[in-house]
């Protein structure tokens, strides 16, 4: 089996820097997880807010701390931090090889998608942002890590384009057949992307994260792992 990772994201139409945030860390006992934070608000200061607690998401992650108390420290530490002023939604998908489960940890209104074993469903648990009440915990839920399996997460501004001009987007049907093709993870993303983009005629009304993990069939390809990182650099104006 193969695990993947795919991840688009774009900020706010005629905002140049996006409030979310995305990181990704090796898990010591064998796997990996990945991070989504969305701020609050959008640009410069969502920013700041989404990069404190996905910094901290990520550190406690790569310490073999587990996704849940991983989650409620975060919560915590930003909730000092900012003296529960600010918040932000926040979602963890993990492949943990130690138990060979997929974990999403989610502190988001949006819900996850799960297609796993020629099944759709989504995963759409009340939760809270983390950062402002005292008791806020994630909801939390664990699959088993088999091939064909396929988790999505998204930050709202994919939710907002997802259901634009009451025509929502068709997740069950094409997701169930991406999966079933083994698309790769990022090719998926990338198509999310397109799609939310396509809805909002290129000018997203908020920021858009997708973060998608993909477990594929294909035998390991010698044990080497690969990570792959583009980024877009605007021209310097003066």
């Amino acid at each position: 089996m193969q695990v993947q990772i795919g991840a688009s994201k774009v900020p706010k139409y005629a905002t140049s820097e996006s409030g979310d945030t995305l990181e990704v860390i090796e898990r010591p006992q064998g796997g990996v997880s990945a991070v989504l934070v969305d701020g609050q608000r959008s640009g410069r200061s969502a920013k700041i807010i989404s990069n404190i607690a996905a910094r901290k998401a990520v550190s406690l992650l790569g310490e073999g701390v587990r996704d849940g108390a991983a989650a409620r420290a975060t919560h915590d530490y930003l909730r000092t931090h900012r003296r529960g002023q600010v918040s932000a939604e926040m979602v963890i998908v993990s492949a943990d090889l130690a138990t060979r489960t997929l974990v999403i940890s989610r502190n988001t209104h949006c819900p996850a998608i799960v297609c796993a074993g020629g099944t759709y469903r989504e995963i759409a648990a009340p939760s809270e942002p983390i950062g402002i009440h005292r008791r806020t915990k994630p909801a939390i839920t664990e699959i088993d890590l088999l091939p064909n399996s396929l988790v999505v997460a998204y930050s709202d501004g994919f939710e907002a384009a997802r259901r634009a001009d009451n025509s929502p987007l068709d997740l069950r049907g094409l997701l169930t057949a991406v999966c079933h093709e083994q698309e790769p993870a990022q090719s998926i993303a990338d198509w999310l992307l397109h799609e939310a983009l396509a809805r909002e005629d290129g000018r997203p009304r908020d920021d858009i994260s997708i973060l998608v993990m993909s477990v594929l069939s294909e035998p390991p390809d010698g044990g080497i792992r690969r990570l792959s990182v583009s980024i877009p650099v605007l021209p310097y104006v003066t």
